[in-house]
């Protein structure tokens, strides 16, 4: 599964793309130069069960890490996997 990444000077998404549609998409928004806010996480409901909601989250967890950014989790799916995953606890603003 290759999640992909979209970003401008302010915003971004990862996303997972099938046949040319985002059927994961997961959007957030530079807080400052050192912060990024999760702000909505979507799967298609045909992807529901499979993962692709929490590759989107470690995808960001991984870019957060190599930026040297911490992670604001306001949207409640991203919250909840930072809560159950300690091993984000680094990047968790």
């Amino acid at each position: 599964m290759k999640i992909q990444q979209l970003e401008n000077e302010k915003k971004g998404e990862f996303y997972y793309e099938v046949d040319g549609s985002k059927l994961g998409l997961m959007t957030y928004s530079y807080a400052g130069s050192d912060k990024i806010i999760i702000d909505h996480t979507e799967v298609d409901e045909s992807l529901k069960g499979q993962g692709v909601g929490y590759k989107l989250v470690e995808a960001a967890v991984l870019f957060a890490r190599e930026n040297n950014l911490k992670i604001m989790p306001l949207c409640p799916f991203a919250n909840a996997v930072f809560r159950k995953r300690s091993e984000y606890n680094d990047v968790r603003f």
